[in-house]
């Protein structure tokens, strides 16, 4: 069985030999670069599991190099955690804007950082198994196995963690999810995301998905949910 690949891109040479270290001590098979210029070449060549970005890079930062993976379909599907030193809301609220699937905050322990790995991991390949090829409600149409989104017709541009939301909203339709058991279902990570980041994927996918985005109900106090009844 092959070895999931991991690519590193962190521009601290003691933080990615620690990564890398412990990456490998784990069973996966690693790619590292201090650059993000290099970054995307790299993606370019070589077939990834996961990406782990710093923010702080010289030249092209994270945020950007993030920005550029999930706008090419080679690589728009492969999960980001970004690492940073940085640990204000605002930060970590960009970074899920640009498409991060998950925030770890400088110093982590070697081990978070595996157990969070492998939650990602774990979840994308459940993903793949479980869910339906096709969801579909009203003008919205969701293509699984080929990560797209069209609304009467014309195709809707969403992020990694907006797609995975409007996804598991359309499974539950009718049934109201709470901030909580998003951030656990969507994210994977229990509550370690601030709840706020929720209203914030949750407003940007109604602004993408228009007049039809008005069906994501919110429920005061409780969260979110995707109404079930006929449009008119």
């Amino acid at each position: 069985m092959a070895k999931e690949k991991i690519l590193i891109i962190e521009d601290e040479k003691n933080i990615a030999k620690l990564i890398k270290f412990n990456l490998e001590k784990n069973g996966y098979e690693t790619i590292a670069t201090r650059s993000g210029e290099e970054a995307i070449q790299i993606l370019g060549r070589h077939e990834v599991d996961l990406i782990l970005l710093d923010i702080m890079l010289p030249g092209m930062n994270g945020l950007e190099v993030c920005k550029e993976i999930k706008q090419m379909n080679r690589t728009k599907n492969i999960p980001v955690i970004m690492l940073t030193a940085k640990g204000e809301e605002v930060d970590r609220i960009v970074g899920f804007e640009v498409g991060a699937d998950d925030y770890i905050t400088k110093p982590f322990s070697p081990r978070e950082l595996i157990l969070r790995l492998k939650a990602i991991l774990r979840r994308g390949k459940a993903e793949d198994t479980v869910r339906k090829e096709i969801l579909s409600e009203g003008d919205i149409n969701v293509d699984i196995s080929r990560h797209e989104v069209t609304v009467k017709g014309k195709t809707v541009e969403l992020t990694q963690m907006e797609f995975k939301l409007l996804c598991t909203l359309l499974e539950r339709r009718g049934r109201v999810q709470t901030r909580d058991s998003l951030l656990t279902d969507v994210w994977g990570i229990d509550t370690m995301v601030e709840t706020r980041t929720i209203d914030t994927h949750i407003k940007s996918l109604r602004s993408k998905l228009g007049k039809s985005g008005d069906r994501i109900e919110t429920i005061r106090g409780m969260g979110y949910k995707f109404d079930d009844k006929d449009e008119d």
